[in-house]
């Protein structure tokens, strides 16, 4: 029996993925070092790696190196006060849910960025607990994410489900022992998912799932 739900934010509750690709672009840019969405797919949504390597092995300093994550936060943090969204069928499907299972975000978002995608959802209400990257030094694909909500849900691993988009979400979810729905969002489509315990065309799916079960 499902008890308690772990929601990946990025991309499964808010359509704020493209915005963080679009910053770390703008910035890598202004250094001659091209990001395509591929390259993006791959390194921050599937090899959960990111991208200051590039710079790194163009021979930035450390200290240029850092002024450049510095900037893209900055940027990031720009646009996602002017254009994060709740994607479509969220908010009835959290509605749904709350009150049946404890629920807690798991997200590899600092949590500066976090709060500022959430100022205004009316999403935090349905949750429990957040987990952000500031609580975890080690993020996703690493299953640390995970294990701290585990921990704080005080549920065991095999009454837990996690909700991820992204193929780095379902290796730190499956390492820590939970069952794993993916919903693909626009960038993880063609991602494969082996392991993952479902694959739904939409989170609105989800709810005929659990009732299932």
């Amino acid at each position: 029996m499902i008890e308690a739900i772990f929601w990946d934010n990025d991309g499964v509750l808010v359509d704020t993925e493209h915005l963080y690709f679009e910053a770390t672009q703008q910035v890598l840019a202004s250094v001659d070092i091209p990001l395509t969405e591929d390259d993006y797919r791959e390194l921050f949504l599937q090899q959960g790696r990111g991208a200051w390597h590039l710079a790194e092995a163009r021979g930035l300093p450390a200290p240029e190196v850092q002024a450049l994550k510095q900037r893209r936060n900055a940027l990031y943090a720009d646009l996602i006060t002017a254009q994060s969204r709740v994607l479509p069928g969220v908010l009835d499907v959290v509605a749904a849910l709350h009150g049946h299972y404890r629920m807690g975000i798991v997200t590899s978002s600092r949590r500066d960025h976090f709060e500022i995608i959430h100022r205004d959802t009316g999403l935090m209400k349905y949750f429990d607990f957040v987990v952000t990257a500031d609580d975890c030094p080690r993020t996703k694909p690493c299953p640390d994410p995970y294990v701290h909500a585990i921990r704080a849900s005080g549920m065991e691993p095999a009454a837990c489900l996690a909700i991820e988009d992204s193929r780095r979400g379902l290796e730190a979810a499956t390492a820590a022992g939970l069952r794993c729905v993916i919903v693909p969002s626009r960038l993880t489509r063609t991602q494969t998912f082996d392991g993952a315990w479902r694959r739904l065309d939409s989170l609105r799916d989800l709810l005929s799932l659990l009732q299932g079960l």
